[in-house]
């Protein structure tokens, strides 16, 4: 039997989330859940510009952490709540690689301007994405039960493509642009 890629149940405006439940798809859940779809989707994106095979790695990595974070947000009822995401762990990994990379750049005294290689470009905007998706499920936390370090790891993750950003253009010698004021 051929793989269905779609049932139709949600042409009603509703989808169904991991307890069973159907939610309007203008609920603020949903729409963290679809920007935390995006954030993944944009650093795979990255991952095709991007030649640093350690970089790409840790690329990887959150790419399933955010597919875990997307699981537990879609786990509505605290009885259902989806296990797996790493919590403390998964964000001092992205601080120890904050520190990796930043000990391989040159330290910035001014903003940047998002751009330079393509690689960088496509974390740029990872990270604005990370921003929105940030927000998006601090919205969704005053009507849903969301574990608070899911923020603090959207946070760390959106400094964490900004670093990996400068060092691709370090690494390929394009020198950042400042804005002017």
């Amino acid at each position: 039997m051929p793989t269905s890629y779609f049932t139709g149940k949600g042409d009603d405006g509703t989808t169904g989330v991991i307890s069973g439940a159907r939610i309007s798809k203008s609920d603020t859940l949903i729409s963290a859940i679809g920007d935390i779809d995006e954030l993944n989707s944009s650093i795979g994106v990255a991952i095709c510009e991007i030649e640093d095979e350690s970089l790409k790695t840790g690329l990887k990595s959150v790419q399933n952490d955010l597919f875990v974070i997307g699981a537990s947000l879609a786990s509505s009822d605290k009885n259902d709540r989806r296990e797996g995401f790493g919590g403390e762990a998964a964000i001092l990994r992205l601080e120890a690689r904050i520190r990796e990379i930043a000990g391989k750049t040159p330290d910035l005294k001014k903003f940047v301007l998002p751009g330079g290689s393509r690689g960088s470009a496509c974390l740029h905007m990872s990270r604005a994405i990370a921003r929105r998706a940030e927000r998006s499920v601090i919205v969704a936390s005053g009507e849903h039960s969301i574990d608070r370090r899911i923020v603090a790891y959207l946070n760390r993750l959106s400094s964490y493509l900004f670093a990996a950003a400068v060092y691709l253009n370090h690494a390929k010698g394009i020198k950042e642009s400042n804005p002017t004021y």
